[in-house]
């Protein structure tokens, strides 16, 4: 009997734990989600914002409702939490189906920590990409700063919070920012060999050189636009044994010592304009009353006979006429308007002097007669230049202009302008060297004679029986010449070929 009651009682067990793990392993497909767990921490004063990932019931359980109070937006599937009394509840968040999805365990504190985050938000929340918050019993500043100027603001800041937990680093995005402006920078300098990359959060300087002064150059170029250092996490907890910092320059470039060719010199083209502007007036009004005796060959002669006795005779008759009875006018208005443009330029090296000279000679005849002999008056624009390029593209000119000019239809007339400076002009600009204005004006009474007397067939000259003169005559000029000078640096002389190419419809 014994050994029955042993033998059911194996059989009894064996079957039981061959068919308990068959019903324990068995999970419908269709049955609810897993109940996710969280705690939170939220200080008294502090709201915290919770994201679900999925859409939640409305109807939410709440351990404790004196606690805590939660706002609900359903649409953006946030869940807002306030604390209203110190102590620890629990929050249950169903799905639309009813199902239990969510189970936060939420500890509502009214230390002082709630006051330290309520400051750090006042004074760096702003700073994009950080996080201020309370985890784990312990107020904490984290993320990854994104502008490398907030790195100094949130430093100084921080000095003041010992007991804050700081998680902070340099967003990967800022530091390829700052070395594309480090990269930017060397090619301003000429150092266009010379690269930035950024290998695990350090600034890596490559390329080559011709001299170890542009290697220290390029370092120091790079140096400039550091920002602030921020330790690594891994720095923060000591467990980063490298000998560098993160975040750091390091020098790998190459010095390769070899002369560089000297750049061509730069060309500097010279344009100086000469503008002279004429005008004149003059008006005349003259009244003159004068009648004359004209006489004939008529004579009378009175002499002695040889007898002393006192005779007279005549041959024609005695006549006389008289000329000039009305009086004579004279009225004019005369006026005159010239522009003269003279122009030059000269393409010279830099420091090296250049001239352009044009001359046009006239022939005149000078004297009459057998004593005529032949002249020649020349006009025309001498330049003579020599430039200095200086910093921010400024050209020094010495410079010598003169313009010699014919008045007027007579050749042997001649105006001469000249001019001898020494300036400094803006590449591109222009600039008056010099100028003259001359304003003359001039009146004259009573000497314009509308009606000159001329001798008559014998050579005399007849009186008026009076003469009654009154004229003013009335003269003004003005004359003004400026002389305009414009350098422009350029690096070959054939820079602007292809303008006097279209000025002068020039086909290839």
């Amino acid at each position: 009997m014994v050994v029955v009651r042993l033998l059911l009682l194996i059989l009894f067990i064996s079957f039981g734990i061959g068919h308990t793990p068959a019903q324990d392993t068995t999970v419908s497909s269709t049955g609810p989600s897993p109940v996710v767990e969280k705690e939170i921490e939220v200080a008294m004063g502090i709201d915290v914002i919770e994201k679900v990932e999925f859409d939640f019931n409305p109807k939410m359980t709440i351990g404790n409702e004196n606690l805590l109070r939660l706002i609900l937006v359903p649409q953006k599937r946030e869940i807002i939490v306030k604390g209203l009394k110190p102590g620890k509840t629990t929050i249950l968040i169903r799905d639309n189906l009813g199902d239990v999805r969510l189970k936060y365990t939420v500890s509502v504190t009214a230390s002082g920590k709630s006051n330290i985050v309520a400051e750090l938000r006042e004074l760096i929340g702003d700073v994009e990409g950080l996080e201020i918050g309370i985890k784990g019993g312990k107020v904490f500043v984290g993320g990854e700063i994104v502008v490398p100027d907030d790195i100094g603001r949130v430093q100084l800041v921080l000095e003041n919070y010992k007991e804050v937990l700081a998680i902070i680093e340099l967003s990967p995005q800022t530091q390829r920012v700052i070395a594309r402006k480090m990269t930017d920078e060397l090619a301003k300098n000429n150092l266009k060999d010379v690269t930035v990359r950024i290998v695990n959060k350090d600034y890596w300087l490559e390329g080559v050189v011709s001299s170890d002064g542009k290697k220290k150059l390029a370092v120091d170029i790079a140096k400039a636009f550091l920002p602030p250092t921020i330790s690594s996490l891994s720095s923060q907890s000591g467990r980063y044994d490298g000998k560098d910092k993160p975040g750091e320059i390091l020098d790998f470039i190459a010095v390769n010592e070899k002369k560089e060719p000297q750049p061509a010199p730069k060309m500097v083209k010279i344009t100086a304009q000469f503008v002279e502007l004429t005008k004149n007036y003059g008006k005349v009004f003259a009244f003159k009353w004068a009648p004359l005796m004209g006489q004939d060959n008529s004579q009378i002669q009175i002499g002695q006979t040889a007898q002393g006795n006192v005779t007279s005779s005549s041959s024609g008759t005695l006549s006389a006429t008289i000329s000039n009875l009305f009086p004579k006018l004279n009225a004019a208005k005369t006026a005159g308007y010239a522009r003269i443009i003279q122009s030059g330029m000269v393409i010279t090296r830099d420091q090296k002097q250049a001239s352009i000279n044009k001359q046009t000679s006239t022939p005149y005849a000078v004297g009459t007669g057998e004593f005529t002999k032949a002249a020649e008056a020349t006009v025309g624009l001498t330049l003579s230049v020599t430039p200095r390029i200086l910093e921010q593209e400024k050209v020094e000119l010495q410079l010598s202009f003169n313009v010699t000019l014919q008045v007027g239809s007579d050749a042997s007339i001649r105006t001469g302008n000249d001019i001898n400076t020494n300036i400094v002009v803006k590449s591109k600009e222009s600039a008056a060297m010099g100028g003259v204005v001359q304003n003359q004006s001039v009146t004259d009474y009573d000497k314009t004679d509308p009606a000159p007397i001329n001798a008559n067939a014998g050579g005399q000259v007849a009186s008026p029986l009076f003469r009654l003169l009154r004229s003013k005559n009335y003269t003004t000029s003005k004359t003004q010449f400026v002389m305009f000078v414009t350098p422009e640096v350029i690096e070959s002389a054939s820079t602007g070929t292809e303008e006097i190419r279209k000025k002068f419809r020039r086909r290839e």
